[in-house]
């Protein structure tokens, strides 16, 4: 039996990497989904039998069955009761679970030599390697877990308590850089006095109390339009996390698929970084805003939807631009059934530009769209779609802000340098939006006021429906 166990966690590894391939776009994404999971199932049975095997039978597993099942009922029901507009705030979360995971099983291997000292560390470099991956896997575990809960509330604006409702700050004054700084050498250094005292508590718990600290203050000061980046740095440490842990145990399993998660986790927060136009060290140790959000002072008298369908009426060439309002609306199908009453009625090119921070979350407009049956090949990204703005006819934006922003273009302020839709080029814009309120980085957007806008103000299901219904009436 023991031969078999190497071949179970190959085979997992394996379902992990072409899982993670497949993800890779959102045709193939559900089905790499399923790889994922299943490389997960083939890890978790791969392991239980290792357990069985290795303990000669002493495993308890009540236990086991009972987390196994009370897990997999939280997940579901958490995944069931999941809005869309809510999934950015979930996968933060579920991030904060896989770094806590990480620390509680880092914590467990160095307690239990903590409880019994009859225990004994291996010597010489094994007793390094166990002692720093332990530590390592409990600053960025319980940093992950921090930060990602913090995350979450940011995400949601605030928190509900007893029926008040607070928002989440946004502070980040320079000297909290250097704090940042020191407190992670702190730790490291602790790390390594632990080396030679890896029973000694006090060194343990002052690692835990520094790690928590450290992952509130990295996310306290980031607000705005780099939360996104901030939710994939969040999924690449949980990686990275669980990636020390498979170093204690020597679990192939778990060093392969923290790897995978913290390697893709960091390529995304680069991409997402070079989407925004910043660095990795500019959002983590500079303010870009949403400490204060702008009042808005000017006015803009709203149109209908008859209006608008007379303006498509004709209209050549029209490119949608969808945004966070239209997932808190859902109202994709509608703007689905739009493009094709626009295409089988007047012979419109309809596109989809696509923001790569559009929404909470990477690909959350992808997602989506591809959920109302958008063909892929209509979904274009920012850098191939801005050119053809000067020739668009109708630019329609459902439910964004920040992400067509004319005032990225400027060199202050919480959107300065974040490339956006140039949606202010072209011929007509139509936004759908519930008021002129700013968007998440706190701004207000001149692209409201201009002569060629015309507002339609409202929810977005309900506005998009009733420009379904004036088109058809046309």
């Amino acid at each position: 039996m023991d031969a078999w166990i190497p071949l179970g966690y190959l085979a997992s590894a394996a379902l992990f990497i072409l899982g993670l391939k497949k993800l890779g776009h959102p045709r193939t994404a559900p089905r790499g989904n399923q790889y994922g999971a299943l490389g997960m199932l083939v890890a978790v049975v791969t392991t239980l039998v290792d357990m069985q095997v290795g303990t000669e039978g002493g495993a308890n597993w009540g236990l086991i069955v009972a987390g196994l099942v009370i897990g997999s009922i939280i997940g579901l029901v958490m995944a069931l009761r999941a809005r869309m507009t809510g999934m950015p705030e979930l996968v933060a979360l579920f991030n904060g679970f896989g770094g806590a995971a990480s620390a509680l099983v880092a914590l467990s291997e160095t307690w239990k030599y903590i409880e019994d000292p009859a225990l004994a560390l291996p010597t010489g470099l094994a007793r390094q390697v166990i002692v720093v991956a332990a530590g390592l896997s409990a600053l960025v575990g319980w940093a992950t877990l921090t930060g990602s809960v913090l995350a979450m509330f940011k995400l949601m604006g605030g928190i509900e308590l007893r029926g008040k409702w607070f928002p989440t700050p946004t502070w980040g004054p320079r000297w909290l850089n250097p704090v940042k700084l020191f407190m992670l050498l702190g730790v490291v250094v602790l790390i390594l006095l632990s080396i030679g005292d890896p029973t000694n508590q006090a060194y343990l718990w002052t690692i835990i109390g520094l790690s928590c600290v450290l992952g509130v203050v990295l996310v306290l000061p980031i607000g705005g339009a780099d939360m996104p980046v901030v939710v994939s740095l969040l999924n690449s440490l949980s990686g990275i996390a669980a990636a020390f842990t498979g170093f204690i145990f020597s679990n192939p399993v778990l060093i392969v698929a923290g790897s995978l998660v913290g390697a893709s986790g960091l390529i995304l927060t680069f991409i997402m970084c070079k989407a925004m136009n910043r660095t990795l060290r500019d959002v983590l140790f500079k303010e870009f805003g949403g400490t204060t959000r702008e009042k808005v002072t000017r006015t803009k008298a709203g149109s209908d939807p008859e209006e608008v369908a007379m303006m498509l009426d004709g209209a050549r060439k029209v490119i949608i631009v969808p945004g966070y309002g239209m997932a808190v609306s859902q109202c994709q199908h509608q703007v689905k059934e739009l493009g094709d009453l626009l295409q089988e009625r007047y012979d419109t090119e309809v596109k989809y530009a696509i923001h790569p921070v559009a929404g909470r979350m990477p690909g959350h407009m992808n997602v989506l769209l591809a959920e109302a049956s958008v063909p892929y090949e209509q979904l274009i990204e920012m850098d191939e779609i801005n050119p053809e703005f000067p020739e668009c006819d109708v630019a329609l934006i459902i439910g964004a802000n920040d992400t067509c922003n004319p005032a990225a273009r400027e060199d202050e302020g919480p959107l300065a340098g974040m490339p956006i839709i140039d949606a202010d080029l072209a011929r007509t814009v139509v936004i759908v939006k519930r008021s002129l309120s700013v968007g998440y980085a706190g701004v207000d957007n001149d692209l409201f006021y201009m002569d060629k806008t015309m507002m339609l103000f409202g929810d977005g299901k309900a506005m998009m429906t009733d420009l379904n219904n004036a088109v058809k009436d046309a």
